[in-house]
């Protein structure tokens, strides 16, 4: 006898949505829901399994019977299998137990659960986002916060290796135990944004979340639905964004997850030309399927509405994007114009970011992590772009670790590595990333990238977060690297804050933090980061003595920053031409003591009226080796904001 009854939550207008790719709050109809039926409390299931001949819930209520609780298919041709079961209750475990046209059963966990076991087999749990939030000043003004005229520097972070138990090293850290490090921790270093690599279900730990099979759920190795919502509520208490990390590139093929979830090619593309990820041995969405693009959009809405999302960096857009991406000649299908661009992932990125500004408008980012040169990708999707906010900027990633791992003496044949990226810094609205890509597998630590011995190397790295935070454009900073953590990544344990008991580490440490202070502060630095007016060179081409000299400008005429980079150990007496009219004071030198620096000063030794470097005046300044300093107008503003900061 079969113990489900008849219930639905969809309407014509939802099955009709559906089918078009156009219904993006899935979540509010699929999965596990409690209801009440007829007076009875219970739980309504929904899955979408158009080829299954049978779909059962099985769990712990039934002793994982799938010929007890058979769920009724839809009239309309959804391939929707629905209905209800009384009694059950949060904490429920459950799969769906499809039939598929050739006889076999998968037992599969819920795509929409809310909450997964943590074990191989992983049973969905029937469960609930229901949190009572607190960051309503937040939202009010966080459009402010994400503005492309406001200061973005994220600090991106494994939630299981920022930090573990200190009582035992093996032992993760609660969403709660780590909001009561972190939240202090990001106020102290003056991070605007955190990025939190994906904390969506996973079962694989060495995939560090990138190989998701709950799209809906929060992983529970670090506990409940509420505890995120808990960590990502204190964050936006104290003034801090939360970006997370999205997938919607691929899914791995665990036999409970998304991989032939009815016995066919259902979320994946059939064609393993287009459907299967030589690199990751994952399956590709298939982005032409109107029901894929609207469980994927749902998804992206989900964590922007139910977890308060800030927004969201979408993983791998290149793969998305290339048919040939990591494929050899024969191995890929051109497109109907014969070219190499996925039109249907594409449209597919275009139909998202359309969706989420149109319901979130101005408040949350979307940020694209693409290595290619693809056209337009953070250009309005009515221009034909294809509406992201920003794209990370890997070439100047590239080009600057390449120039930095140089012997100072060879490196006037690299120096237009470091001014290349001025060529095309304003064609698309970029974040300057030092990610955690760039410190696995053998890459090698940041501190270790840098030339020399230890105090060229820190020196070196001092000036390259220099140089970073006064580019334009936004800026990402992977954990550890703010204090020169020594050892590659490893997920496996936590960062070795031990180091920060030596001084060239705390050095580091507070060096970042006043850059960070310098960025949120100093108008000049953000307020034209993504156009033309806010940079302009000064000194570009010094080959010989490998100084770099730019200015960068605010939206007031007289807010403007030099700054200047002295990339050879030699401390130098260097004459720059300057306006008529200007004085100059030193703000920041990143060789000062306070940064483990050698103590150097930077000082303006000189002043004259002279036309000099196409300008009526001139300063001599001393420059202090393998550095970056920098320079302000004299400004009252400005001193004040020092001894504040400097009094806290």
């Amino acid at each position: 006898m079969n113990s489900v009854k008849t219930y639905t939550l969809f309407t014509d207008h939802d099955i009709y949505l559906f089918k078009e790719g156009k219904h993006y709050k899935l979540y509010d109809k699929f999965g596990a829901h409690s209801v009440e039926k007829d007076g009875v409390k219970g739980t309504y299931f929904s899955v979408w399994a158009p080829n299954a001949k049978k779909v059962s819930v099985i769990g712990n209520f039934n002793s994982w019977n799938h010929k007890d609780h058979i769920l009724f298919p839809r009239w309309d041709g959804s391939g929707i299998w629905e209905g209800f079961i009384e009694g059950l209750t949060w904490g429920t475990l459950y799969k769906y137990a499809i039939e598929t046209a050739r006889g076999e059963i998968l037992e599969k966990s819920d795509p929409y659960a809310l909450s997964w076991e943590q074990n191989i087999q992983a049973a969905s749990l029937v469960s609930t986002t229901w949190y009572e939030w607190n960051d309503e000043e937040w939202l009010k003004n966080r459009w402010k916060k994400n503005s492309l005229k406001a200061p973005l520097s994220v600090y991106e972070l494994h939630i299981g290796s920022w930090m573990r138990s200190d009582e035992d090293s093996e032992r993760f850290l609660n969403y709660r135990d780590i909001a009561a490090r972190l939240v202090p921790y990001i106020k102290e270093m003056e991070f605007t944004h955190v990025e939190f690599m994906p904390v969506m279900e996973y079962p694989y730990d060495p995939s560090w979340g990138y190989q998701i099979t709950g799209f809906f759920a929060a992983t529970s190795r670090f506990g409940s639905p509420q505890d995120l919502m808990f960590l990502i509520d204190e964050l936006h208490k104290n003034d801090i964004g939360v970006i997370l990390d999205w997938v919607p590139s691929h899914f791995p093929g665990d036999a409970n997850g998304l991989h032939r979830f009815d016995g066919s090619y259902l979320y994946e593309h059939e064609d393993p030309r287009k459907g299967f990820h030589p690199d990751w041995k994952s399956y590709i969405f298939n982005y032409g399927r109107n029901e894929v693009k609207s469980f994927l959009i749902s998804n992206a809405m989900f964590w922007l509405e139910r977890y308060h999302a800030d927004g969201l960096r979408v993983d791998a857009v290149t793969s998305m994007l290339h048919l040939d991406y990591s494929r050899n000649e024969g191995e890929w299908e051109p497109n109907i114009y014969g070219e190499n661009v996925n039109l249907e992932a594409k449209t597919f990125l275009q139909e998202f970011n359309t969706a989420v500004y149109k319901e979130f408008g101005d408040n949350i980012l979307t940020i694209a992590e693409e290595s290619s040169d693809f056209p337009l990708l953070t250009k309005p999707v009515h221009d034909g772009g294809v509406g992201f906010e920003m794209k990370w900027m890997m070439g100047w990633m590239h080009d600057t670790l390449d120039y930095f791992k140089v012997d100072p003496i060879n490196r006037k044949f690299f120096h237009h590595k470091l001014t290349f990226a001025s060529m095309y810094m304003y064609n698309e609205n970029y974040m300057m990333p030092l990610s955690h890509d760039e410190v696995v597998h053998g890459k090698a630590s940041l501190i270790y990238k840098m030339f020399g011995d230890e105090w060229q190397k820190f020196a070196n790295l001092r000036a390259l977060y220099v140089y970073m935070f006064t580019h334009p454009g936004a800026k990402l900073l992977f954990m550890g690297d703010e204090f020169g953590q020594t050892s590659e990544w490893n997920f496996k344990k936590s960062l070795d804050w031990h180091l920060l008991a030596y001084p060239v580490h705390k050095g580091l440490q507070q060096l970042v933090k006043e850059l960070n202070h310098l960025y949120r502060y100093e108008t000049a630095f953000y307020e034209n980061q993504f156009n033309h007016y806010g940079f302009e060179w000064v000194q570009a081409d010094d080959l010989d003595n490998s100084v770099y000299i730019y200015l960068r400008k605010g939206e007031k005429k007289d807010d403007v920053c030099m700054v200047i980079l002295n990339l050879t150990p030699r401390v130098i007496d260097y004459k720059i031409g300057v306006a008529a009219g200007s004085h100059w004071e030193v703000i920041f030198n990143s060789d000062d003591e306070q940064y483990a620096g050698s103590g150097v000063k930077a000082d303006i030794f000189n002043e004259e009226y002279e036309d000099y470097m196409n300008h009526q005046k001139s300063i001599s300044i001393n420059l202090p080796p393998l550095a970056g300093i920098i320079l302000k107008r004299k400004d009252k503003k400005y001193k004040q904001n020092r001894i504040k900061h400097h009094k806290r």
